[in-house]
């Protein structure tokens, strides 16, 4: 991979262990989406940012023609292999969100479930969403919110995290409907936004909330690379996770992430 930018974005989400989490976390997310897309047969379906295959393998298994696309490889080989136990028959392709290899209007629906949030140019990725879904076709997504968990997790470790490359936006204003709004403009109809919870009781305590995350999600992996040589930034990122947990926590180290489901129909 050329681009240096693209390049260290897919090495970041090689690193740890995101299938681990897509599947122990932020599994139920993707039949979520794939009900709220209408997704069913006969519908040829692109799920961008698939990763690990969270919403494609669910499309897939509700009779679509499915094709997943994500800019890592090493996801979306886990992924295949999952899809095979199961039985589900769809396709895998490295893909960047903000140049997709797919024709103009080839798809009846295009969907991300939090993945292409996390593209560097939110309206390069937007104007891909748009290009490759037809006219009349449904464009559906999963995204967290700025003030929901994961939000406010990027918000807590951006003072500690490496610059962002030039022109890059924050991933969960993804999850701002006026975003999305100013995004996607009169290229959509029909939209209907929802903020939704995703409950998450993994974890026994707030300091196993970080340590999860420490050894195996990429973002938080790459912010903690970045302090390495600093013990005191290393102890108070790790103090200020542990407190925004805590201020997450419902009682019964059980939390609420908020996120915001987003359907709409392609104009034209």
């Amino acid at each position: 991979m050329t681009n240096p930018v693209k390049a260290k974005h897919r090495a970041m989400w090689a690193s740890g262990d995101y299938p681990a989490l897509a599947s122990e976390i932020v599994a139920p997310l993707g039949p979520v989406l794939v009900e709220a897309a209408g997704i069913g047969p006969g519908k040829t379906v692109l799920d961008v940012g698939a990763g690990t295959g969270n919403a494609s393998i669910p499309a897939a298994r509700a009779g679509a023609t499915v094709t997943a696309s994500d800019l890592t490889p090493e996801l979306l080989a886990v992924g295949e292999r999952h899809a095979a136990s199961l039985d589900a028959k769809l396709t895998w392709r490295e893909a960047d969100a903000e140049s997709l290899p797919f024709e103009t209007a080839e798809f009846d629906t295009v969907i991300s479930c939090i993945g292409v949030m996390f593209a560097p140019n939110h309206e390069a990725a937007a104007g891909e969403l748009l290009r490759v879904c037809r006219p009349g076709g449904t464009i559906g997504l999963i995204n967290w919110t700025p003030e929901g968990f994961i939000g406010q997790m990027f918000a807590t470790m951006k003072p500690y995290a490496p610059p962002p490359p030039p022109g890059a936006q924050p991933p969960p204003r993804w999850g701002d409907p006026a975003h999305l709004a100013g995004l996607f403009g009169g290229g959509v109809e029909d939209v209907t936004v929802e903020r939704r919870s995703l409950r998450v009781d993994l974890f026994d305590r707030p300091e196993a909330f970080r340590d999860y995350f420490k050894s195996r999600y990429g973002p938080t992996i790459a912010v903690y690379k970045n302090i390495a040589d600093d013990p005191s930034q290393v102890a108070a990122l790790d103090s200020e996770l542990v407190a925004l947990a805590r201020r997450f926590d419902q009682g019964g180290a059980v939390m609420d992430w908020e996120y915001l489901l987003y359907t709409a129909r392609r104009a034209g």
